[in-house]
C-alpha cells in the first residue's frame, strides 16, 4: 500500500471563526497537522482552533512593529521550513484559500515520484451573493469563480527541496530557490473564498482596515478595504462578467491565466 503523503499546514487568522469551519472540512481529509498564527482575534476564533485536535495555536509577532503586511510575509517565508525531515508537503495558505484537486492525495504522490517540489496554483476570486451554510463543502456548493493572477500562488512546496520561497507580500509572486521542480501541466487550483456575500464581505474589509500598520497605509497595502459599496459592487460585477464553474473540465491547464511560474512576472 503507497503511504499517504504528510502534510503541514502553516495560516495566519484573526477573527475567522466564521470560515474556519469551512476551512477545516476542506483541508483534513489530507491535511496532518496545522500551525495556526492568530493575531489577537475577539470573535471564538481560538476556541474553533482548540477544538481542533491537529492543530498548534501560536500568537503572531509583528516584526515589523508598523506593518502587518511585512510581517507576515517575513513568516511565511520562514515558518514552513519547520516542515523539514518532520513531513512531505507544507502549505502556506490563508483561512479563505482553499487548495483544490480532484485526488489531491493521488496528485501530491505522483508528483513525488515525478521529481516535483513546488506546487503554484491556478487562482480563482471565488463568488457568491449568499454566504454559505453551516456544513457546506464550498468546492463542492460554491464552484463559481473569476480566474485571476493576483491568486495564482505557491502555496504547497517540498520543505526539504526548497531552500528560500521569497514570497512578495500577499504571497501574490514567489521567486524560490534550492531544487525547484514545477509540475510539467498546472492542475492545482487556489480557491479564494473572499466573495462570499457583499453584506460579509464590506465588513470585512472594515475589520481587517482596522488591523493594517501605518507603513501598509503609506505603502498603498490594503487600499480595497476603503472600497465604498458602490466600488465593491463594481469589482464584483468585474470578477462576475469572467466567472466559471472550476469544475468545467476546461478550467485545468487550458484556462488562460498569467502565470508567474512560466514566464515573466506582472509587477
Amino acid at each position: 500500500m503507497t503511504r499517504r503523503p504528510s502534510v503541514w499546514v502553516f495560516a495566519i487568522c484573526w477573527n475567522d471563526a466564521h470560515m474556519l469551519p469551512f476551512f477545516f472540512r476542506h483541508y483534513d481529509d489530507w491535511v496532518d497537522r496545522y500551525v495556526m498564527f492568530d493575531d489577537g482575534s475577539t470573535d471564538g476564533t481560538l476556541a474553533v482552533l482548540t477544538a481542533h485536535p491537529n492543530v498548534e495555536v501560536r500568537r503572531f509577532q509583528r516584526r515589523v512593529a508598523d506593518s502587518f503586511v511585512h510581517s507576515a510575509t517575513l513568516l511565511q517565508n520562514e515558518v514552513w521550513k519547520e516542515a523539514r525531515g518532520r513531513a512531505d508537503w507544507a502549505v502556506v495558505t490563508a483561512v479563505d484559500e482553499h487548495l483544490y484537486h480532484p485526488d489531491v492525495t493521488a496528485y501530491l504522490t505522483r508528483c513525488r515520484a515525478g521529481g516535483v517540489t513546488a506546487i503554484p496554483a491556478l487562482g480563482f476570486h471565488m463568488l457568491s451573493e449568499t454566504f454559505p451554510s453551516a456544513g457546506e463543502r464550498l468546492c463542492d456548493t460554491r464552484p463559481v469563480g473569476a480566474p485571476h493572477w493576483e491568486m495564482c500562488k505557491l502555496s504547497l512546496l517540498d520543505p526539504r527541496a526548497l531552500e528560500e520561497t521569497n514570497y512578495s507580500p500577499g504571497r501574490h509572486f514567489a521567486e524560490p530557490t534550492g531544487r525547484v521542480n514545477y509540475p510539467e501541466t498546472d492542475e492545482l487550483l487556489n480557491l479564494h473564498y473572499k466573495f462570499m456575500g457583499r453584506d460579509q464581505v464590506a465588513a470585512r474589509h472594515r475589520l481587517l482596515a482596522s488591523g493594517l500598520g501605518e507603513a501598509d497605509k503609506a505603502e498603498g497595502m490594503g487600499k480595497q478595504y476603503a472600497w465604498s459599496r458602490q466600488e465593491l459592487d463594481a469589482h464584483w460585477q468585474s470578477l462576475a462578467a469572467t466567472a466559471l464553474d472550476h469544475r468545467d473540465p476546461s478550467v485545468g491547464f487550458a484556462t488562460h491565466i498569467e502565470r508567474w511560474w512560466r514566464g515573466p512576472r506582472r509587477r
